[in-house]
């Protein structure tokens, strides 16, 4: 669950990179599945970009699709 303060950071940044695993890992919860906005707290549009970001790191295998 992002803070005030990690949501203004993550509301200034300019861009989303789906290389940026450690970023990413901060949406996700401990079974590897995409937090919901109501939890991150951010923006609709940065969510979409986070979840979009998360997809391709799934499918060029920098994350995991299930955590076992």
């Amino acid at each position: 669950m992002a803070y005030q303060s990690e949501r203004e950071e993550i509301e200034n940044k300019k861009f989303v990179d789906y290389k940026d695993v450690a970023y990413l890992r901060q949406f996700m919860n401990p079974h590897a599945k995409i937090l919901p906005k109501k939890r991150t707290g951010i923006a609709s549009d940065k969510q979409r970009q986070i979840a979009l970001a998360i997809k391709r790191a799934r499918y060029m295998a920098l994350l995991p699709y299930l955590s076992a």
